[in-house]
C-alpha cells in the first residue's frame, strides 16, 4: 500500500500525519511525502516518510502512486496555502486515482460548514 501525504507552507500538519501513520501502520507501508515546498518534503521527511519530493511538477506526477491520499481539504482549491497549491496541483489531486482523505482545516479565505442533519442522516 502506497499513501501520499501532501502539505505545504512549513509542513506542520504533514508531518503531524506521517508521524501517526507511522505509529500506527506496518513498516510495509509505504509514506510519500509531497510538498509544495523543500520546507514542508523536509518535515514529513523527519517524520519518516519513506521517499519525499517538492514543487507542483513533482505532486502531479507522484500523486497517482498512491492508494491513498492525505492532505488538508485546501489542496483541491487552486490558490489556497497562500498561492502554494497552483490549479495544475488542485486539478491533479481532484483527479487523481486513490481514494482522497481531506481533512477540514479552515483558512483565512475559507470556512468548511457542517450541515449536522445531513451527517447525522448518514450515519442511521
Amino acid at each position: 500500500m502506497v499513501i501520499a501525504v501532501i502539505d505545504g507552507m512549513g509542513g506542520g500538519i504533514g508531518a503531524q500525519i506521517v508521524t501517526q501513520l507511522r505509529q500506527e501502520l506496518p513498516l510495509d507501508v509505504e509514506i510519500i511525502a509531497l510538498g509544495t515546498n523543500a520546507v514542508a518534503t523536509q518535515r514529513m521527511m523527519k517524520a519518516r516518510a519513506n521517499r519525499g519530493a517538492s514543487g507542483g511538477n513533482a505532486i502531479r506526477v507522484s500523486i497517482n502512486q498512491a492508494n491513498f491520499i492525505l492532505a488538508p481539504i485546501s489542496v483541491v482549491i487552486p490558490n489556497s496555502m497562500m498561492g502554494e497549491i497552483t490549479p495544475p496541483i488542485a486539478t491533479a489531486v481532484a483527479g487523481a486515482r486513490g481514494r482522497r482523505l481531506l481533512l477540514p482545516i479552515n483558512q483565512p479565505h475559507l470556512e468548511i460548514e457542517v450541515i449536522r442533519e445531513a451527517m447525522e442522516g448518514e450515519a442511521a
